[in-house]
């Protein structure tokens, strides 16, 4: 561990200069470099502090409760939160800008970085999402007895044959961890397996999970037809859908749409797509429903989580583009099948487990997307399966907050 802490701050001595110069020749410079070398003004946080990580938008989206527990359980403490990406820098302060105390980028593995950045921050206690392994930051964290955790910890299948490679190494590592807490027992096995000691590896489940239903008496005319919903479409996907949703109509006719774009700007541009189906269509905002209408355009804020209780099954947007997919529980919690394309990175840990059973699935293309809702639609006991198993999967995934927040209380 001395060794690659040494070779790591030469080699990044050395490739410095070369990346200032080519950086500064383009002109741009990669975001949060200078926060990652130590460089930012971070406000009195005194030495009471629970600081979280979570690299890019999945870790953060999925920190979001856990966050917000810990603000109410441990009041006295200040709360900081780093990502690695740009994107996640911007999740972050969307989400945490009035919980957290600070929100800024996690340091450069290298002495000096990780050294300034602790000096600055004085954490009490860290914890770090799913599978960010930092071997001097984990060192000075033990130097300066900071209790230091990995939370909802996975290891996929091929970052496993990595690791195991350099058991050994991984071995020292985790003699610098609190505690290894993760999101089943195939990772807490992997964990173990590449060197996390098994005394302080354990399951926790899985934070996504936790969170609420709000049921609410939705009456839209839906009555006794089927209602589909595509959630957070993006542009080109409601193309995909409206195309679906004509051909299955013609062997359905008690089928209906719920259709929710992601951004309210693109309703004038849907507007125009449904009209050419010739399909009868009606807005929310008119208090338009389906008792005249096969399609109803979800164009009002904050409405669509509620929304899922009545659909039968929905299609998760931001899946047939680069957006890496919006969350799926949100239908998962009311127990209606989610269906999503094959960009799905933002929530792949937990497509990963919905598509072991039939309460999720990912299609790659859109004539797999037909396909599949065509079997939600005519094969009655494959649906009721389906339902089953998004609440055996959900149930079975509860307390991963609760687990957290037991363990913290043990250390700070």
């Amino acid at each position: 561990m001395f060794i690659y802490r040494i070779l790591s701050t030469i080699l990044f001595l050395i490739s410095l200069p070369f990346y200032a110069l080519v950086r500064a020749g383009r002109g741009k410079f990669l975001p949060g470099w200078k926060e990652k070398l130590g460089n930012f003004h971070a406000p009195e946080l005194g030495d009471k502090v629970i600081m979280f990580h979570g690299v890019s938008v999945g870790e953060v989206i999925a920190l979001e409760n856990l966050i917000r527990k810990t603000k109410e359980t441990f009041p006295a403490y200040k709360i900081v939160v780093t990502t690695g990406t740009k994107t996640g820098q911007e999740i972050a302060h969307k989400k945490y800008d009035n919980i957290a105390d600070f929100i800024t980028y996690f340091p450069f593995d290298i002495t000096i970085c990780v050294e300034v950045f602790l000096k600055k921050i004085k954490p009490s206690v860290v914890l770090i999402a799913e599978t960010e392994l930092w071997p001097t930051f984990s060192a000075y964290c033990k130097k300066r007895n900071i209790p230091l955790f990995v939370i909802n910890g996975r290891i996929s299948d091929s970052t496993f044959k990595s690791y195991s490679l350099l058991k050994g190494f991984f071995k020292e590592l985790f003699k610098n961890y609190t505690e290894v807490l993760t999101q089943s027992e195939e990772d807490k096995v992997k964990f173990i397996k590449i060197g996390s000691p098994a005394e302080k590896t354990h399951v926790m489940k899985n934070l996504k999970f936790d969170i609420k239903r709000i049921d609410a008496d939705i009456k839209i005319g839906q009555g006794e037809n089927r209602i589909i919903i595509a959630g957070s479409t993006h542009k080109g996907e409601d193309e995909i859908i409206l195309s679906a949703f004509k051909k299955l109509k013609l062997e359905f006719a008690d089928i209906k749409l719920l259709l929710a774009p992601r951004h309210l700007t693109r309703v004038n541009n849907i507007i125009e797509l449904v009209e050419k189906t010739s399909l009868p269509y009606g807005l929310r905002s008119k208090n338009n429903t389906f008792a005249d209408n096969d399609i109803i355009i979800l164009d009002t804020l904050g409405e669509l989580s509620k929304m899922y209780q009545i659909c039968d099954f929905a299609f998760i947007g931001g899946s047939f583009n680069k957006t890496g997919g919006h969350n799926p529980l949100e239908a998962i919690v009311y127990n209606k099948p989610a269906i999503s394309g094959p960009s799905i990175h933002n929530f792949r840990d937990i497509y990963w487990i919905l598509s072991r059973t039939k309460a999720g699935k990912v299609v790659k293309t859109p004539q797999e997307l037909t396909d599949y809702m065509h079997k939600l639609l005519s094969d009655k006991e494959f649906y009721i399966q389906s339902c089953n198993d998004c609440k055996t999967v959900f149930d079975s995934q509860q307390g991963a907050m609760e687990y957290v927040i037991k363990e913290l209380k043990k250390v700070v």
